[in-house]
């Protein structure tokens, strides 16, 4: 079957133009369309952002039925993390720290996605939804609490898996980990010229290859591309990956 999934940094809902609107994001979404949503600084109840739970509001919008929200940040009021929006069940969820030391709380949150084929039959993808460091020996750690994590080490290579979301990872040195060491494939890494990860950073003039999708366990990819949009040019500080697979 097939599955579209987008990453997205979605900056709180506030523009490049320091406008929160939240409609902006929705409309980008709509656009795509699709069945898994991977979207990073979420609020919820912030001030900033009107009070509102971000995720239910964009879920509603777009009528996706099932939520995922993992809370990393707490602010004076109100708070924000990750977020997985589904059109397929959630069976299961947990938001795993991956704070180091006394650096700013960052999260991954994995969810245990049951997809139902046009045909009625089922498949269960695993997907973790990452926000990580913006040093890069903090990655590092940050991508072994991750692998150490129950969810994780649980996986056998052979069932479908991605791991997708702002990676802040400038320099692909994380490619490598999880390339060569876990047996995962890129997503987001052209196969060819110099200039291979697909940059989404900054939104109106990208440079840097910061979000991305990584996925294995007999899992096709079929394309990979950035929101071309010129809505996304304002509406955040990052553009949203939009990328689709065959799972088996």
């Amino acid at each position: 079957m097939r599955i579209r999934v987008l990453t997205y940094n979605i900056h709180r809902a506030i523009g490049m133009d320091r406008r929160f609107q939240p409609e902006r994001i929705v409309g980008i979404l709509a656009y795509y369309g699709p069945d898994v949503a991977l979207l990073q600084e979420v609020d919820e109840g912030a001030p900033r952002s009107r009070e509102l739970d971000l995720a239910r509001e964009i879920a509603g919008a777009l009528r996706f039925p099932y939520v995922a929200v993992g809370h990393n940040v707490a602010l004076r009021k109100g708070r924000y993390g990750n977020a997985t929006l589904s059109r397929h069940p959630i069976l299961r969820e947990r938001n795993i720290d991956l704070t180091i030391g006394r650096r700013k709380p960052r999260g991954c949150q994995h969810t245990a996605i049951e997809l139902h084929g046009p045909t009625g039959g089922r498949h269960l993808l695993d997907v973790f939804n990452l926000h990580l460091g913006l040093s890069a020996r903090e990655r590092e750690h940050q991508v072994g609490v991750l692998v150490r994590s129950s969810e994780f080490a649980a996986l056998p290579p052979g069932i479908p898996c991605l791991v997708g979301g702002d990676f802040n990872d400038w320099m692909s040195r994380l490619q490598p980990i999880f390339t060569e060491a876990l047996a995962f494939r890129s997503a987001t890494e052209r196969q060819r010229g110099a200039d291979r990860a697909i940059a989404t950073y900054p939104a109106f003039f990208p440079r840097g290859a910061l979000d991305r999708i990584y996925y294995r366990g007999g899992i096709r990819l079929l394309s990979a591309r950035r929101c071309r949009l010129r809505l996304s040019r304002v509406a955040s500080d990052h553009l949203p990956i939009v990328v689709d697979f065959e799972v088996p």
